[in-house]
């Protein structure tokens, strides 16, 4: 099963990177009223007298194609791989669920557990009239 779909990836990989080459090779459109002009004079020549619109898009088509099946056939095994191991139905169910969420600088990886402080609320500043926790509290004194 492995070995197919290595080979399932190996081909839709290279049929991706062929149509990149031929979708290039490709002229739009609009590069006939150039021609006109005498700017594409020999580009028809390298795929014969009807240019190369023929040769290139069927050979983009069947690459398409081999593309197509090459991503259902994926699609279909890594289905039938995914189904061959049964989940419970929910991925939240197996992950593990802390007793107690932790606090403060136990957060933080590779830190002693330090004793909480005393209190809550900071010191007042000297030389202030303001409360110790509001914006003019804060501001150091000169």
């Amino acid at each position: 099963m492995h070995v197919l779909l290595t080979i399932l990836q190996v081909v839709q990989i290279l049929t991706a990177l062929g149509m990149i080459g031929l979708i290039l090779m490709q002229h739009g459109k609009g590069a006939d009223a150039g021609a006109a002009f005498g700017g594409g004079a020999g580009s028809a020549s390298l795929f014969g007298a009807s240019g190369g619109a023929n040769f290139l898009s069927r050979t983009t088509a069947v690459l398409a194609a081999v593309f197509l099946a090459c991503t259902l056939g994926l699609a279909y095994f890594g289905n039938l791989r995914a189904v061959a191991t049964p989940s419970s139905g929910s991925v939240l169910e197996g992950a593990a669920v802390p007793t107690q969420p932790p606090v403060g600088a136990q957060q933080i990886p590779g830190t002693s557990p330090a004793p909480a402080p005393a209190s809550s609320v900071p010191a007042p500043v000297p030389g202030s009239s303001a409360p110790a926790g509001t914006g003019a509290g804060q501001i150091p004194a000169k």
